[in-house]
């Protein structure tokens, strides 16, 4: 067995039945339903209460670093529209970076995703009780005690909005994947409804002077925006996820990847500037809540805030279930591979979902969205997000290399100046993290090494089969004799 342990490609399309029924899973999404799944998953709190943040950085230039941030996420979307298109399996990243990189890379790009995953949520949780609040003044001009909504590093003591949210998203993904995709798709055309409406409301306001001066705190606010935007761009990864539950996986997933990275960004764009051109970059930076702070300025009532807070409301929501869907798939392929406990592969037959592992899922979400601050570890998320873009990139053209003639139903353009381009600017925004979340993320992999050590190469099912499959065939035989 090579000490790399790397998986082929076709073997794990084969374990997955990933041409076929996957896995105990349910083929029920369709190309649409699949870019309204990556629409729930990105726009969120990135947009309804990271902006301000971006903006606290950048000022008007934060149009700027949107664009930049949605740049170093076109060049890997090609990557994962391609591995995606040639590997549909639910492991996404993980199962790239095994096929690409070897196992004990793929566990690690897994680590990451633990950590990108499970901070995503539970800050997009705790923005969710911010809006909830915001939604309840509207309309009925009063809110839930501080102690409920807020954790102990925020003076409160429990922030049950966010609790309550992560168990909603449990109890749909439970039910099934046909429940959750319809879901997520009236969620995703809601929110978008929304924004549309407050570009509207923004421009309308329109003042020139309120973009100048456009950069304030120069090139290097821009590059610490470009950090703080990205947050608001994690997420577009999910739409792999869906390999072994989507109708034509090599199709639609290649599409509904660029189609949202597309979509997302012009949309982030023209709230951006639509935002700062009514009311002008520092009364939107740190502002909490900013866009319906922003329509009620314009409109001088708290009803177009309110219709905004219920959007946020809704939107919010849309990305704890999209993402935690995710993560319950990338746990049930790494188990299925044997490097975490084997609770996380199971599959319902009656809900055709992995209740166990969304049940274990949603409690260990739900305990950091509660109880800890979650500011300091941001960084930390984007960081690993970044670092697990940089291996899918570097993953394609190892693959190109190793099977030149896997099926692939879209080939990354400008190959190979396209990954490695994205390798560069996934490491331009992790420089721009700075050398304490460097440190941060040096202690994360170690303990994921020790983890691996200890668990994962002993219980890998590729290290039990004693050989590495390499061709189609070898791969087709590979589930039958186990």
């Amino acid at each position: 067995m090579p000490a790399s342990r790397v998986k082929s490609p076709h073997l794990l399309v084969a374990e997955s039945g990933a041409d076929r029924e996957g896995h105990g899973l349910k083929r029920t999404m369709g190309l649409f339903q699949l870019v309204c799944f990556g629409v729930g998953a990105i726009v969120g709190t990135g947009i309804f209460v990271g902006l301000s943040d971006s903006v606290a950085e950048a000022g008007p230039a934060v149009v700027v670093s949107f664009v930049l941030a949605a740049i170093t996420c076109v060049f890997t979307a090609f990557a994962f529209a391609e591995l995606g298109g040639a590997i549909p399996v639910s492991g996404s990243s993980y199962s790239f970076a095994y096929a690409g990189l070897g196992e004990r890379t793929a566990f690690l790009v897994g680590w990451c995703l633990l950590l990108e995953y499970g901070v995503s949520v539970s800050a997009v949780a705790v923005g969710w009780s911010q809006y909830v609040n915001e939604l309840l003044d509207s309309v009925l001009s009063l809110q839930l005690p501080h102690a409920l909504s807020a954790g102990p590093g925020d003076g409160g003591v429990i922030n049950l909005p966010a609790v309550i949210v992560i168990a909603l998203a449990c109890v749909l993904l439970v039910r099934g994947v046909r429940e959750s995709a319809r879901a997520t798709a009236a969620m995703a055309v809601l929110k978008l409804v929304v924004l549309v409406a407050f570009c509207a409301i923004g421009f309308y306001a329109f003042e020139d002077g309120n973009l100048t001066p456009f950069s304030p705190a120069g090139l290097g606010g821009i590059g610490a925006g470009t950090t703080a935007a990205f947050f608001s761009y994690i997420g577009f990864d999910a739409i792999t996820t869906a390999g072994e539950e989507a109708k034509n996986p090599r199709r639609d997933i290649p599409i509904a990847i660029l189609v949202c990275i597309g979509l997302v960004t012009l949309l982030y764009c023209a709230v951006a500037v639509a935002a700062i051109g009514a009311i002008g970059g520092d009364a939107v930076g740190d502002r909490p809540a900013a866009l319906s702070y922003v329509v009620n300025e314009v409109t001088g009532s708290t009803i177009g805030g309110g219709v905004v807070a219920f959007g946020a409301v809704v939107a919010i929501a849309s990305v704890v279930l999209a993402v935690m869907y995710g993560q319950t798939r990338i746990l049930m392929s790494m188990s299925r591979d044997g490097l975490i406990p084997r609770v996380f592969e199971k599959v319902s037959p009656r809900t055709a979902t992995p209740v166990a592992g969304t049940l274990i899922v949603g409690a260990v979400f739900a305990l950091p969205a509660a109880f800890a601050p979650l500011d300091a570890v941001v960084n930390l998320c984007t960081i690993g997000t970044l670092a697990t873009m940089a291996a899918v990139n570097v993953a394609v053209i190892a693959l190109r290399r190793r099977e030149p003639g896997l099926a692939r139903t879209f080939r990354v353009p400008l190959y190979p100046v396209t990954p490695l381009l994205g390798v560069g600017f996934c490491l331009y925004l992790i420089y721009e993290t700075g050398a304490a979340t460097w440190l941060q993320f040096a202690v994360f992999l170690a303990v994921g090494l020790l983890v691996y050590t200890a668990y994962g190469r002993r219980h890998s099912r590729l290290a039990r089969a004693g050989a590495e499959v390499t061709s189609k065939d070898d791969a087709e035989r590979a589930p039958r004799e186990a």
